[in-house]
């Protein structure tokens, strides 16, 4: 099975579950860097009394960043759209030892059965399709609570072939601002590969 081209060169194909599914299967997965993201081992690192709680990461894929929400106490939650990636988080959670849930569906689209203190994103937004962005932000306002916790790494690039597709300050703001109040912004540690290219984002929903 060969790697479907980019939605942008065969528009009749979305991105969507078999696009994912068929990455993870042929093991075309630039993405994997076989640990989670330093900005949230940072995040977490610096910020050792924050509430613990309930928290989402869509677009989990193998599961390195739930993971690390479990180690830090948090009761985690991983949503992804390809069957592989869910399998693949779980064979290596209960590996590693560590207690996590993961989930099968669309996280843009499924109604959400439970209320998140936090929702963390890093490569999801990057990864979907730029008219797919505001079903993304209603998606996040849908898993949150009121006054719950969007963290968010974003990849600034000026790239609009992707995925991964970029983004930039203005949109996000423009984007988030009407439901959410940006309570940080930083450009975190990064993989080599990206080093300041990636924004870090922590945003708190209103209500």
């Amino acid at each position: 099975m060969s790697t479907p081209p980019p939605a942008e060169d065969n528009p009749s194909q979305p991105i969507g579950a078999e696009y994912w599914e068929t990455r993870y299967v042929t093991q075309d997965m630039p993405w994997e860097k076989g640990e989670p993201s330093p900005g949230l081992v940072d995040f977490l690192a610096t910020h050792p009394h924050l509430e613990r709680g309930r928290v989402l990461v869509p677009g989990c894929g193998t599961g390195h960043d739930v993971r690390v929400w479990a180690q830090a106490g948090f009761a985690a939650t991983g949503y992804d759209i390809a069957p592989s990636a869910v399998r693949l988080a779980r064979e290596r959670t209960l590996a590693a030892g560590l207690r996590a849930e993961f989930r099968l569906g669309d996280f843009l689209h499924d109604p959400a059965d439970a209320a998140f203190d936090w929702l963390f994103e890093h490569t999801c937004f990057c990864a979907i399709l730029p008219e797919q962005r505001d079903a993304y932000v209603a998606a996040v306002a849908r898993w949150l609570r009121p006054g719950g916790n969007f963290l968010a790494v974003h990849y600034f690039i000026p790239d609009t072939d992707g995925p991964p597709f970029g983004t930039n300050l203005e949109e996000l703001q423009r984007r988030f601002s009407p439901q959410f109040d940006l309570l940080e912004e930083w450009v975190p540690r990064s993989y080599p590969n990206r080093t300041g290219l990636e924004r870090m984002l922590w945003w708190r929903k209103r209500g």
